[in-house]
This record gives structure tokens, C-alpha cells and sequence, in this order.
């Protein structure tokens, strides 16, 4: 069998580190002359069958990188088929790294694909930072943040605050006026911060002696399931978790404690999940398009990838679905019928 050139050979031939050999290909720094040692040694060698040497003549591998918070989670997986969707066709192929929701992570993983030498990175954000700001400025290669917003990084979010705005506004309306945010900490802007933010204000406003207490769950089920006595002790008449997840977390505690969803108390959740639309009762929520948003992600990069301009500030769709975990108290109770579904043929 034929062995494959490395860039070990190639830096043997040309008489320099392995080091300056992949700053060469990076794009890093290399003198003159070191550069045209390299260069000849690539072409001697046919140093072709790999992402490097095809990036010395296109400038593009065909290779982009993806930094995810985490695997075991719905909203990755649709962000997922949203940004495969489009690379797939025009024969990209993705290296994924996980940052297991730690910032620092995040950041070394976002240096390690560039070093690499990926066209572009898509990152879907634990929470930016000026040290996000600081290595967009040191990194050459285009990047695309998901989830998270901050001036001067290109970024596509979800409206969360105006998602919390709108679930507020839901539950002051069906008579509301104790509940229980269970939901994950502020270092987390988008969930943490905007998205209790707009539920606080849209369910406090007009609304007297309404009161929200928050209880800290982290983003897993069995997390928001470990707090399902904390908060039921606030004694809510509903409970909202940040996440479809928590939500579904603390409905399993409150079935396993007999306590009934809704008679005696609410549970929403933010995300509309479809695992949602099949447990019982089915969870209210608000839903948004993670495939669309991975969608987007992906065509924003390209068009960076290929110096083309590309809107930046386009608004993702959030919709409101009412099902049967929530019951109005202005009304009399009657059970809400559950939702029909129908079968394709």
C-alpha cells in the first residue's frame, strides 16, 4: 500500500519545522523564503490528497467546524438538520466539537478548528463574552454565532424575550398571579437572562399582587426533576421552565407526587418540542424553528466563506402553542380535549 505524504515529509524536504509547515497552511505567518521552500516541497511531494493541500490552491477545504454546548439536546439535533441541509449538497464536510455548556471550552475549541484550518466555524453559544470579541479579532477564519448576541460578533438568535413576553402575557390572562420560573443562571443571556426578563415583566404588569419566584435547575431533565419539591414548597398555581426539557422534568415530579397537571397546578415550557405534543397533558409552549435558525447559520457563513454580503439581522419565527397543561383560571375547569392528530396516507 502506498503511504500517504504528511506534513512531516513535507517539512523534511523543505527543511523546517512541522510547526511552520502548518502555520503555512493556516494562513499563519512564514517568511518569504521558508514559504517558497514549503510550497515547492508540496508540489514535489503531490501533496494533494488531503483538506491542506487543497486549500493551498482554492483557499477552501470544503471542511467547517461546529462548537455545540452539548449532543443530548432536541434543539441542537434541529440545528443540526438545518445547517446539513445546506453544507450536505455542496459537499462540506463538518468536524463537530462539544464544549459540555463550559464557556472556556467553547473558546479553546473555537482556536483548535481554526488551527485546523476549517473554511468557517459555527458556534452555538454557551454565552459570549469579551474573550469571544478578543479571539474574534486574533482568528482570520469566518464565524457564526447561534443562540447568543453581542455587538460586533455575527450572530442569529431567537427573539427570547419577546418569547417570554408572550408566555407572561398568556398565563396573566388565564388568571395567573403566582409562579415559579425554573430555569438556568444569567451567565446564559439568551435563556437565563432575556428570556425570564420578558416573562417577569409581561406577567407582573397590570397584574396586582402577582409574584415570580426563580429556582435554579440547570438545562437537564433530571436536574429540573431534583427540584420538583423546592418548587412546589413556593406553592406556584403554575410553574414555567425555561426549556421544554425542565418543564417536562418537573411534570414527571408532579405525576410521580399524584399532584395533577392542570387542576391543581400549570406547567409551560419554552421550545414546543414534539415530545411535548405526546406526553400528558400535552405542554404548552412556545415554539422555535431551530432548523431554520441552523438553516440561516449556514447560509450566513457561505456567504462569508465567499466574501458575498449577507443580511445579518433577519427575525426568526416564534409561534404559540396552547394544549392542555395550563388551565385558565377565569373560567370554570374543563378539561381541554386533547389534541387530535392526523394520520397521512
Amino acid at each position: 500500500m502506498e503511504r500517504k505524504t504528511t506534513i512531516k515529509d513535507v517539512a523534511q524536504l523543505a527543511q523546517v519545522s512541522k510547526s511552520t509547515v502548518s502555520r503555512y497552511l493556516n494562513d499563519g505567518y512564514v517568511s518569504s523564503e521558508k514559504a517558497e521552500r514549503i510550497k515547492k516541497a508540496v508540489k514535489e511531494l503531490d501533496f494533494k490528497g488531503n483538506f491542506f493541500a487543497k486549500r493551498l490552491k482554492t483557499k477552501h477545504c470544503q471542511l467547517i467546524g461546529l462548537v455545540l454546548p452539548r449532543m443530548d439536546s432536541v434543539s441542537v439535533g434541529k440545528l443540526l438538520m438545518g445547517i446539513n441541509a445546506v453544507f450536505e449538497p455542496k459537499g462540506y464536510q463538518a468536524i463537530i466539537l462539544v464544549s459540555q455548556l463550559n464557556g472556556e471550552k467553547e473558546l479553546n475549541n473555537i482556536l483548535s478548528l481554526h488551527q485546523q484550518g476549517v473554511d468557517g466555524i459555527i458556534v452555538n453559544s454557551v454565552g459570549l463574552t469579551a474573550a469571544h470579541a478578543r479571539l474574534r479579532q486574533e482568528i482570520s477564519t469566518p464565524l457564526v454565532f447561534t443562540g447568543q448576541k453581542r455587538p460586533g460578533l455575527i450572530c442569529l438568535k431567537n427573539d427570547d424575550e419577546a418569547a417570554g413576553r408572550m408566555m407572561g402575557a398568556y398565563l396573566k390572562e388565564c388568571g395567573h398571579r403566582r409562579a415559579v420560573f425554573a430555569g438556568v443562571t444569567e451567565t446564559d443571556s439568551a435563556v437565563g437572562l432575556e428570556r425570564k426578563r420578558g416573562f417577569i415583566d409581561a406577567f407582573t404588569a397590570d397584574n396586582p399582587g402577582a409574584t415570580v419566584n426563580f429556582v435554579e435547575t440547570g438545562f437537564d431533565f433530571l436536574g429540573a426533576y431534583n427540584k420538583g419539591a423546592e418548587i412546589c414548597a413556593l406553592n406556584p398555581t403554575v410553574i414555567v421552565g425555561a426549556t421544554d426539557n425542565i418543564a417536562l422534568g418537573v411534570l414527571r415530579y408532579l405525576h410521580e407526587q399524584n399532584i395533577k397537571v392542570p387542576d391543581e397546578v400549570s406547567v409551560a415550557g419554552f421550545g414546543g418540542y414534539e415530545v411535548g405534543a405526546v406526553v400528558y397533558p400535552a405542554l404548552t409552549s412556545i415554539a422555535f424553528d431551530y432548523e431554520l435558525m441552523g438553516m440561516k447559520a449556514a447560509h450566513l457563513l457561505l456567504d462569508m466563506i465567499h466574501d458575498q454580503n449577507s443580511l445579518t439581522g433577519d427575525t426568526l419565527p416564534i409561534f404559540f402553542l396552547e394544549r392542555e397543561s395550563v388551565l385558565d383560571l377565569t373560567k370554570p375547569f374543563a378539561p381541554k380535549q386533547p389534541e387530535k392528530f392526523t394520520t397521512l396516507t
